[in-house]
């Protein structure tokens, strides 16, 4: 399985190098990451990882300015596609097939070959704009994965929030991971 993973510059960096570091350890998954400008300043303000560091966890990385990437076409094979975080800014020129840079463009490829794109969209509250812009991009198939926490798993530090989410997007790409915690309905008293 080949899956593009896109930062961008909205708060949540560690959710996409937490997908990384758990992608590398598949051995059936090929990664190409992309960080956006924003994506590389917001990860060294929110994490102690640099740019260098994130992108040896990936197999193939690009700069986000090389629109002539071998992932800006349709006609390299990939699966799948996760922006982790994803800003409103690349949620709304995705939605718009405005293809500005490598990540958008990516996206506009995986929405045009039939792909799974997941978006794991950061901002609170939400606009009007934002909303219609997920519903526009659901409506054409893409998975809108907000990294909002879940407690019945009873997390105890960060670190369970993110593995949590980080599991739960992989688990869109059909990969089964055994360290998911998945909700086992409530026990009766």
């Amino acid at each position: 399985m080949k899956v593009i993973v896109g930062i961008t510059g909205t708060t949540g960096a560690i959710f996409g190098i937490r997908i990384l570091e758990i992608l590398k350890n598949i051995n059936e998954v090929e990664t190409h990451v992309i960080l956006s400008g924003w994506g590389r300043k917001t990860l060294t303000t929110e994490t102690n990882y640099t740019a260098e560091e994130v992108e040896r966890l990936a197999d193939f990385t690009y700069a986000i300015t090389d629109l002539g990437a071998r992932i800006s076409s349709g006609s390299f094979r990939v699966d799948a596609m996760i922006i982790a975080p994803c800003s409103m800014k690349t949620l709304a020129s995705i939605r718009m097939g405005l293809a500005d840079n490598l990540i958008s463009r990516a996206a506009d490829v995986i929405l045009k070959e039939r792909k799974k794109l997941i978006l794991l969209a950061r901002e609170t509250p939400l606009n009007t704009i934002h909303l219609e812009n997920m519903l526009a991009l659901s409506q054409m198939g893409t998975v809108i994965l907000p990294p909002v926490p879940a407690f019945y798993n009873q997390p105890q530090t960060v670190g369970d929030i993110i593995n949590h989410i980080a599991y739960r997007t992989i688990d869109q790409l059909g990969i089964i991971l055994p360290e998911l915690k998945r909700w086992d309905g409530l026990k009766e008293s």
